[in-house]
């Protein structure tokens, strides 16, 4: 792994000064979008143990090992997009966080979710999120992926 290789959340830093630091626990997140982002990279790195850490101890179950090392396995990250953050900041004790993840299962798939976090004696967790609709995307429009291609000549549509 190259130093400079960068953040699969998507930040201009490269992995190593971004969230590599919050997956090894040399530091932790101050605001609910830097949770959400080093959340995202580590589905992208597989990294459970970080995933389980962050999740609020209210909504850990015992199936959640499991069920997101399935997630891992099956799903290859390919990007982040934050659409919207409201409150969450380093002052705040909650936050919400609205981004689109795009991903590969099979086919080329976005998710689009609002989440959750709460700062529980100066920690942040990811507490839920409300799934919503991706906005479509047309055969001609420009490829998520940012090659500049149209859907039709790249990704495709995605579902």
């Amino acid at each position: 792994m190259s130093p400079s290789e960068p953040c699969p959340c998507g930040s201009d830093r490269s992995y190593q000064e971004c969230c590599k630091p919050l997956h090894k626990g040399q530091t932790r997140a101050s605001t609910a979008e830097q949770l959400m982002r080093s959340r995202y990279s580590a589905f992208s790195k597989g990294l459970v143990e970080y995933l389980l850490e962050t999740l609020h101890p209210s909504k850990r179950t015992e199936n959640d090992r499991l069920s997101l090392l399935n997630t891992i396995k099956t799903c290859q990250w390919l990007k982040l997009e934050l659409l919207d953050t409201i409150a969450g900041t380093a002052e705040d004790c909650f936050g919400f966080v609205e981004f689109v993840a795009y991903f590969k299962e099979k086919k080329v798939s976005a998710m689009r979710e609002k989440s959750r976090f709460i700062k529980e004696e100066g920690i942040w967790f990811y507490v839920d999120g409300e799934a919503k609709k991706p906005e479509p995307s047309g055969r001609n429009d420009p490829c998520w992926c940012g090659s500049g291609k149209k859907n039709k000549k790249c990704h495709g549509v995605l579902a």
